[in-house]
């Protein structure tokens, strides 16, 4: 694979001369991690020394070089200041920014995704995006944006199934561990229609049975219970630490103090308490998608 400092030169009169054409070259987070890593190393620093330049730790550095945290622009551009890259990462990062295909709240968290190893979420109101199906995804989109054009929406829409590559393209022993669990009202509300969602149920239980999500659900005769009140992802990594996601209706969180994370962890592990059995949760939900079947 050509990396990007094969194709900006790290004489900075050089990459000075290139800036215009960084908006030309395809790259990702791991791309702004690797030059981050090579500059550091040719400045002879350590991800310490770095971090106490740019006033974080040398932790957060090893984050950003192995793409598991993405940093924001004013990051980037004391990177810049601190390296002598002449603008080289607050380019990249403006770019990266902007090229996203998410939202800005949850464009973090879909690059977290491609790198975990264990994914345990939580779904109170609709099917987790990675585990959606394209028609059942364009009928929440649509629904949440009206006057949008089909082509735009077709492209939120691809967007998502991109997401959900890493189930469905990745090897066995590189694919995430992913624990889905999910509230009964999935099941029961008719996103699209009877077709969508006997379609959107049948995928869910191919996964299950497939072996490659744990799935459970929580019935309703489990009343109130913890994360009722919002959408929860935790995901976990080879050499960092955890971290989690929370969203609401327009707007979404990634956390990474470990307090918080721990104290998401301690209320998806009671969740996990209060659902269905792997066995129960799989036949409610087919169960569910036969009734739609019948409903057509």
């Amino acid at each position: 694979m050509v990396t990007l400092r094969q194709q900006v030169s790290t004489n900075s009169k050089v990459v000075q001369a290139k800036a215009a054409t960084v908006s030309d070259v395809k790259f990702d987070w791991r791309y702004f991690g690797d030059e981050l890593k090579f500059h550091r190393e040719a400045a002879g620093l350590s991800q310490q020394q770095l971090g106490d330049k740019v006033h974080c730790s040398g932790t957060y550095i090893g984050q950003f070089e192995n793409a598991t945290r993405r940093p924001q622009l004013p990051l980037a551009k004391l990177f810049d200041q601190a390296l002598g890259t002449n603008g080289l990462f607050a380019r990249m990062c403006e770019k990266l920014h902007k090229d996203s295909p998410f939202a800005d709240h949850f464009a973090a968290a879909s690059e977290l995704e491609a790198c975990a190893q264990k994914i345990c979420e939580y779904s109170p109101l609709l099917v987790p995006g990675l585990l959606q199906t394209p028609a059942y995804a364009r009928a929440v989109f649509r629904s949440g944006h009206p006057l949008l054009t089909d082509e735009a929406i077709d492209e939120m829409v691809a967007a998502r199934m991109a997401r959900a590559r890493i189930l469905t393209e990745s090897a066995r022993e590189t694919m995430p561990e992913l624990w889905a669990i999910l509230d009964e009202s999935i099941l029961r509300r008719p996103v699209g229609g009877p077709v969508v969602m006997s379609e959107q149920l049948w995928h869910i239980v191919q996964f299950a049975e497939d072996h490659r999500i744990i799935l459970q659900v929580v019935p309703f005769s489990a009343g109130v219970y913890a994360l009722l009140e919002g959408m929860l992802q935790i995901m976990s990594f080879a050499e960092e630490p955890p971290v989690a996601y929370a969203e609401g209706p327009c707007s979404g969180q990634l956390l990474d103090d470990p307090a918080v994370v721990a104290k998401c962890q301690m209320n998806y592990d009671l969740l996990r308490a209060t659902a269905l059995s792997q066995e129960a949760s799989l036949a409610l939900t087919k169960t569910a998608a036969e009734e739609y079947a019948h409903a057509q």
